[in-house]
């Protein structure tokens, strides 16, 4: 079947164009952080998309047109085949900028293969830069390997580098500094994200949750400024110093309008299309993974599904949808 690249801009019932796909690969992953999987993944789970299947998946969307695509997890370098994936994605006509979400675990192996499979943006899960916090927060001791990892995404010369740090009661200032001391001479973006409510950590975040507004005030006594907000931002707000390379980020999902420009759709491991990543229901789209000829039929599915696209997640209410935990859709 002929690729239709670019003939269509799928659009929610709000107006907002959807381009940008965030596809699971695998809901497995190998850290126990304590506000996602402190007790480890669950077992007996259906496997996860084949190539074949992300292949038409990703086809589908490019023909909708989507065209970044962001590989999450779980951890997506557990997949024996990531650089495989990284390339079928990237391949992918209609496809102009593939990204990865990883804890770094295998990063330092890992770099150089993906960045020639077409990798252009790295987003690192990094909690903490010190390394006994670092093992108490994600049950492993491996701090020193992630930042290994992404000294050799710098090396391998990854476009877009992300380190992103979730905010926790007991982020101390001294912490907070090295992460910023990081983007002095690296042109790295490290970003802070508000911890979000999920079904399974009510009474963590309770206790933990830190606003990422202190966070801000933080920010600009240290002579970071706030930059006016890029198309390439997302949810992000950015911030700059004069002195320093890189640049600092803020992603509050609690403040005002946060979702007012979403542009994303998830897919899940398993083939399950989801609205919002804090949305109620999902769509299974596995059915029409089987074979090339049912692309005209999944492109219709997505298309009216879209259709119950919510205008904002509902998280000040307590509603945090049917993710029991952020692993389960990619975060």
């Amino acid at each position: 079947m002929p690729d239709r690249v670019g003939t269509r801009t799928l659009r929610d019932p709000f107006g907002r164009p959807l381009e940008y796909l965030r596809l699971s690969v695998t809901d497995r992953c190998n850290f126990r952080c304590v506000y996602c999987l402190p007790s480890g993944c669950p077992r007996d789970r259906d496997p996860p998309l084949s190539l074949a299947e992300i292949s038409r998946l990703v086809r589908a969307f490019a023909g909708l047109g989507f065209w970044k695509v962001r590989v999450t997890g779980g951890e997506p370098t557990l997949r024996a085949d990531i650089c495989e994936v990284v390339r079928t994605v990237a391949s992918t006509p209609g496809v102009r900028r593939v990204g990865l979400t990883t804890n770094g675990y295998r990063l330092a192996e890992l770099a150089p293969g993906l960045r020639q499979a077409g990798l252009a943006a790295l987003n690192v899960s990094l909690d903490s830069l010190d390394r006994e916090r670092f093992a108490r927060l994600t049950g492993a001791d491996r701090m020193d390997g992630v930042v290994e990892g992404i000294g050799a995404a710098v090396e391998a010369g990854i476009p877009s580098i992300k380190v992103n740090a979730v905010l926790l009661r007991g982020l101390e200032d001294s912490e907070l500094d090295r992460f910023l001391a990081w983007t002095r001479s690296l042109p790295l973006t490290v970003r802070f994200i508000e911890l979000m409510q999920t079904g399974d950590n009510e009474e963590f975040f309770r206790s933990h949750h830190l606003s990422a507004e202190e966070i801000r005030r933080k920010l600009e006594a240290r002579g970071w400024s706030r930059l006016e907000k890029g198309a390439a931002d997302g949810p992000a707000a950015m911030y700059r110093h004069p002195d320093h390379r890189g640049r600092a980020g803020l992603i509050a999902p609690y403040s005002s309008g946060f979702c007012a420009s979403c542009n994303r759709l998830r897919v899940s491991s398993t083939g399950h299309l989801r609205l919002c990543l804090f949305g109620e229901e999902e769509v299974p789209l596995r059915q029409h993974l089987e074979g090339d000829g049912q692309r005209d039929a999944l492109e219709r599915l997505v298309e009216l599904a879209v259709k119950g696209k919510p205008a904002a997640h509902r998280l000040k209410e307590g509603r945090c949808g049917s993710a029991a935990t952020l692993a389960a859709i990619g975060g």
